[in-house]
């Protein structure tokens, strides 16, 4: 199953970090935070990967380019003119396609860009590229795929600055604004292809019009998750992910 990362956005609320790089390549204890996403699903057995790339996409793409020489001893024989790699870390199996999806594009135009790398008939994984946590993705896919709808979101509950998602059992009713306490859309999607009909052009605002309309439909599920759900959307959520890495308690690095 592809997974696929939306990571062209420019993160503004987070400038410190990216007037210089895309939000997806802040690090957090040294590697870029969609390299933690990215772990996460492949400790679930997920490794084909579509990066939806923007705002400064070529520092992605420049990235992956050189992800086994970051992670390798280099030999170079200048007499010979030749380069080649020696001991590695453990490398994980993972197929990536970093695709330009603009600079401008919304979120669900993003979707639509990559619809040509989808596999037809077959569900795929969805998130953002500037959140982590320990849902299971595997149970995830699974309850999906037992209730038959063209869309499952993950619900968590964070702080109370997100506008919060409406539930009825496991049924997603509608969205409300700024709520004091309740469930939200945490990300962590799996969709099924249908999905992108209803999105067409690049302006389109996946969590609006799309999953409004998947709600009122009832083609929209979530799976509860009460564990740890943390975005990156500011310094401080940098901090506090920084702090849990240092002290060994980052619940998100299961692998």
């Amino acid at each position: 199953m592809k997974v696929v990362i939306l990571a062209g956005g420019m993160g503004s609320r987070l400038s410190e970090e990216t007037h210089l790089r895309p939000k997806p390549m802040v690090e957090i204890a040294g590697q870029p935070i969609l390299w933690h996403i990215m772990m996460g699903y492949s400790r679930h057995g997920f490794s084909d990967f579509i990066v939806c790339a923007g705002y400064r996409g070529e520092l992605i793409k420049d990235y992956f380019a050189n992800f086994v020489l970051r992670h390798s001893d280099l030999h170079v024989d200048l007499a010979a003119g030749s380069i080649t790699h020696g001991r590695s870390e453990a490398l994980p199996g993972w197929r990536v396609s970093v695709v330009d999806t603009g600079a401008e594009t919304q979120t669900g135009g993003r979707l639509k860009r990559i619809a040509h790398l989808l596999t037809p008939g077959e569900p795929f994984c969805m998130t953002y590229g500037d959140g982590v946590s320990d849902v299971d993705l595997a149970a995830l896919v699974a309850f999906h795929k037992a209730h038959g709808l063209e869309a499952t979101l993950t619900a968590v509950r964070p702080p109370g600055r997100f506008g919060a998602t409406v539930l009825d059992g496991e049924r997603v009713t509608r969205f409300e604004e700024k709520p004091a306490d309740g469930w939200i859309n945490g990300g962590f999607f799996v969709l099924e292809p249908s999905v992108l009909s209803r999105i067409n052009g690049d302006d389109v605002v996946w969590e609006e019009a799309p999953l409004s309309g998947l709600a009122a439909d009832g083609q929209l599920a979530a799976r509860r998750h009460e564990g740890f759900w943390q975005p990156l959307d500011t310094l401080r959520d940098k901090r506090l992910l920084e702090a849990l890495c240092a002290e060994g308690r980052a619940p998100w690095m299961t692998w």
